[in-house]
């Protein structure tokens, strides 16, 4: 009852933010902006250039919802960060604990908070990714629990991790902290080649400790030609989606600890 009054508080202080606005109203802007040459390479199609003119439209469409869904893991690090630390630095903490409330529950609200918002923002994820192949004229050959799903699980590891170093570093360090690991798992996936025998092996070791948040790409069984979609079974969804729950559990068991110790008095 507790965690969920404080996931309710969480869910809409971030809604009312006028920081989360600001963002919102920009980023539809530059979403806007983006469709514009679709739409206008769409009207231009004729019968002797559609092949040309499907294959720029598709790959506008992939480089839209690729954006889009990686400012999501940014913006999941940024709300786990900064609604742990907005409480902090405010006070209001106190109060809350007052209640009373375990500072694991105060933790587990904020958690769940953030990932309700973010499910909000996976679901119009889905629906602007069909909007967009359906004007580019195009269906998406893919599962829709997928591409629902994946991301889901890829933004709690991102706030989990947020939310741990935010109990000991400034939000803005914690969310450039979770970036560089963000870009780290992506430079260290299996699929970029190292030449040097002694960065293979550095890399290796770095893949192994950084979240495979590749794995959790909905872009692996997502694909918007008519083409055959890579298939995968039930156990290799299991296996993937497990590992990331557990990452972003361990991580949120972290932060539990952390903030156990941590004084609550103002930064």
């Amino acid at each position: 009852m507790r965690i969920r009054t404080i996931a309710l508080n969480t869910f809409g202080s971030l809604v009312r933010d006028k920081l989360l606005i600001v963002f919102a109203i920009l980023f539809t802007c530059v979403i806007l902006l983006m469709m514009t040459p679709l739409l206008g390479m769409k009207a231009m199609t004729t019968a002797s250039n559609m092949q040309q003119e499907q294959s720029v439209i598709l790959e506008l469409v992939s480089v839209i919802i690729f954006m889009v869904s990686g400012c999501g893991s940014l913006l999941a690090a940024w709300l786990a960060a900064n609604s742990v630390a907005t409480e902090l630095k405010s006070g209001t903490v106190l109060a809350v604990m007052a209640r009373p409330v375990k500072r694991w529950e105060f933790l587990a609200g904020k958690f769940v908070g953030v990932m309700l918002l973010m499910s909000l923002y996976v679901v119009m994820m889905f629906f602007l990714g069909y909007l967009l192949a359906w004007l580019g004229g195009q269906k998406i050959q893919s599962t829709p629990w997928v591409l629902l799903v994946y991301p889901l699980v890829r933004y709690a590891i991102y706030s989990a991790m947020a939310m741990t170093l935010v109990t000991v570093l400034h939000p803005l360090v914690s969310w450039g902290i979770v970036i560089l690991v963000a870009v780290g798992a992506k430079i260290t996936a299996p699929s970029v080649s190292v030449a040097k025998p002694a960065l293979r092996w550095i890399k290796e070791i770095v893949y192994v400790i950084l979240p495979s948040t590749g794995l959790l790409s909905e872009d692996r069984f997502l694909t918007i030609k008519d083409a055959s979609l890579r298939q995968a079974t039930w156990l290799e969804h299991l296996t993937t989606l497990s590992y990331g729950l557990d990452y972003a559990f361990v991580f949120l068991l972290l932060a539990m600890w952390s903030f156990h110790y941590r004084s609550l008095k103002r930064d």
